[in-house]
């Protein structure tokens, strides 16, 4: 998972584009096939005059690439607030499958062994592409436009097929793609992982302008490029595969003992400087941290102070049309879902899920962030981010297998931004040890501020679990009339840094859910076991907007007919706290009466409340003594929320 943030701001369609292209060659640099992609977006409000612009740019570089190189893109999340006005946030993942006894790394062994430039040529596009994204922005930002790269998804579907059929031979020692910096990082980076130097000849590098100099070309970020280290004289062999797939295969330098980074043009040294410089002796910063003086009034939340709607079932229109809780169709329509024929549970639910061809099993993946969350208590806040991600993957009978990250900040040279940071790292940390999920790889994009100003802190998380039998997989929309409808979990009186908060009452304060990390494995395991066992018809999270938002999604949120519900919340608690407060551990089940005692039973034995809410039925949502709304009218405000800001 990683950002493109500052190039989608300042050229959407192909800052975005690049940023699918760059994380799809990270995945098939290593031996594996891509078999689907996800993205966690983040824009200002509505009323900003460039929103639209920005998000119609980003979803069409999003669909634009990913369809044409023929990658499903099957989720994903979408988050509007002012704070990304002026900075968004493009975060794409993907996920690949690869045999683990064909996994290729980016090193660089065996001296004298040649390095070789395959893919596309090189342009000027990207030159300081990396130097921008490491800076905050200001009114001069627009000017950088040159500095983002542009794709090209039929290169990147050739340069894919190339090195995947290259890899079932035994030329490689090491692969790499060109990302940041280039030609530079790729070079250097393989040679500290293998303890060498490296040297090239510029000379021979691709061009597609004339006139580039040496520095031009270290430091070009053009699009679908690789290096590799071949096997000494197994070079024939590399071109003709790449000549196959009408690509350059250049042999533009070789691996060196002296452990420095050389690089020649037309026979003299341009540059040198060792390796270690640029790499594992490169300065670490002991930056100060300091929680900020106003975080605790940012905190205090007087309730009493907070009028109650006097019509909730307005108050649930006005959540369910709000652009961060509206349906997305307008943009995954965008998507192609379906390519390579693995989709099982497409956009729209908790979790996607993926077949895996020629088994039983099926792998869920899901994007999750909450940076009001982390803004309010940034320890609670990368908490929560981690416990929704492997909720989400509970919700469709999927044990989370591992976690990558993309960290989200303002400039870390301030000590607010920094304490921040090292909070949300410790939330992280701690609920994944507490929920045993392993953290396998991340990014970090700093500097995400405009004149002095940052975002919210938001680490977003890409998660990836198992389900044994994809088949047992479940949606989160009800299904049958006289389902009984439960609650996995607990309801509290929280309105902290709620979307309700937020919307009707145009207030950021208070604290975050409170969380208990036991019973959110007791919540989580519950819900598994019971799939596992097919006693679920339907398991929805409960996250922003609530126990009022999450019921209307369950009953129109799918492509079966829509259908209602009859609930009855037995709370003593504010009305709007109890229909829209966003206490965790909490996910809402349909299943068959004939099943609730097994249900019960396995809730009992893993400690998780479980409290009956009501049955599926009729054509209206009615949560007495609240509510009553019919489905079809909450469909309509959900459905035409997002177009009907961006018309």
């Amino acid at each position: 998972m990683e950002s493109h943030n500052h190039p989608s701001f300042i050229e959407p369609y192909q800052g975005a584009a690049t940023g699918v292209g760059g994380i799809l060659r990270d995945i098939f640099t290593m031996g594996a096939r891509p078999i689907a992609s996800l993205n966690s977006l983040r824009f200002g409000g509505f009323d900003h005059p460039r929103t639209p612009y920005l998000l119609s740019g980003v979803v069409a570089g999003i669909g634009g690439y990913g369809n044409c190189v023929g990658v499903p893109t099957v989720g994903g999340e979408l988050l509007f607030d002012e704070c990304y006005n002026a900075n968004i946030l493009v975060n794409a993942f993907t996920l690949g499958i690869a045999e683990k006894k064909h996994i290729f790394k980016g090193v660089a062994k065996g001296i004298g062994n040649p390095l070789i430039y395959v893919g596309a040529k090189t342009g000027r596009d990207g030159i300081h592409g990396a130097t921008m994204a490491s800076e905050a922005f200001s009114e001069e930002s627009e000017k950088r436009r040159p500095t983002v790269q542009v794709g090209d998804p039929f290169t990147e579907k050739l340069l894919l097929e190339a090195c995947l059929e290259l890899m079932k031979g035994d030329c490689l020692v090491g692969i790499q793609d060109m990302g940041a910096a280039g030609l530079t990082s790729s070079a250097a980076e393989m040679a500290a992982r293998g303890g060498t130097g490296v040297e090239l000849d510029l000379s021979r590098i691709p061009l597609r302008e004339r006139g580039m100099t040496p520095y031009e070309m270290l430091l070009s970020e053009s699009q679908e490029r690789m290096l590799l280290v071949a096997k000494k004289g197994r070079e024939g062999e590399i071109r003709r595969i790449f000549e196959k797939w009408d690509l350059d295969a250049v042999v533009v330098g070789k691996v060196t003992r002296d452990r420095m980074f050389r690089a020649f043009f037309d026979g003299a040294e341009v540059a040198r400087i060792p390796v270690a410089a640029l790499t594992t002796d490169a300065p670490v910063y002991n930056r100060p941290a300091e929680r900020p003086p106003g975080q605790d009034e940012l905190q205090r939340l007087d309730l009493e102070k907070v009028e109650e709607p006097k019509d909730l079932g307005s108050t649930l229109k006005l959540l369910l049309e709000s652009p961060s809780i509206a349906c997305k169709e307008w943009v995954y329509r965008q998507y192609d879902h379906f390519v390579r024929s693995n989709t099982v549970v497409a956009p729209g639910a908790d979790a996607a899920v993926i077949r895996i061809k020629g088994t039983e099993k099926g792998l869920a993946l899901t994007v999750d962030g909450n940076g009001r969350y982390c803004y309010l208590d940034p320890y609670v806040g990368g908490i929560l981010v981690v416990a929704e991600a492997a909720r989400n993957l509970a919700c469709v009978g999927a044990r989370p297998l591992g976690l990558t990250d993309c960290l989200n900040f303002g400039s870390p040279e301030r000590a607010d931004v920094m304490w921040q940071f090292s909070q949300v790292v410790q939330g992280m940390r701690d609920g994944c040890v507490a929920l045993g999920i392993p953290v396998v790889s991340g990014n970090v994009s700093f500097y995400n501020e405009t004149d002095g100003v940052p975002i919210y802190p938001t680490p977003t998380v890409g998660m990836v679990g198992l389900l044994p039998k994809v088949a047992r997989h479940v949606t989160p929309w009800f299904k049958s009339p006289g389902d009984v409808v439960a609650l996995l979990g607990r309801n509290r009186e929280e309105l902290g840094g709620s979307e309700y908060l937020k919307v009707i009452h145009r207030m950021v304060k208070g604290t975050p859910p409170w969380i208990d990390l036991k019973l959110e494995r007791a919540v989580q395991q519950s819900c598994l076991k019971a799939i596992d066992r097919g006693l679920l018809r339907s398991a929805h999270d409960i996250s922003e907007g609530g126990l009022g938002v999450a019921l209307a999604e369950c009953c129109m949120g799918g492509p079966e007919k829509p259908l209602g519900a009859r609930i009855e919340l037995r709370e003593m608690m504010r009305g709007d706290a109890r229909l829209f407060g966003e206490s965790q551990s909490r996910i809402i089940v349909s299943l068959r009466e004939k099943d609730l005692n097994r249900l019960r039973e396995i809730a009992a034995k893993e400690g998780a409340p479980l409290q009956v809410l009501g049955e599926v039925g009729g054509s209206h949502l009615a949560v007495h003594p609240l509510v009553r709304v019919a489905v079809e009218e909450l469909k309509s405000v959900w459905s035409s929320g997002l177009e009907k800001r961006l018309k």
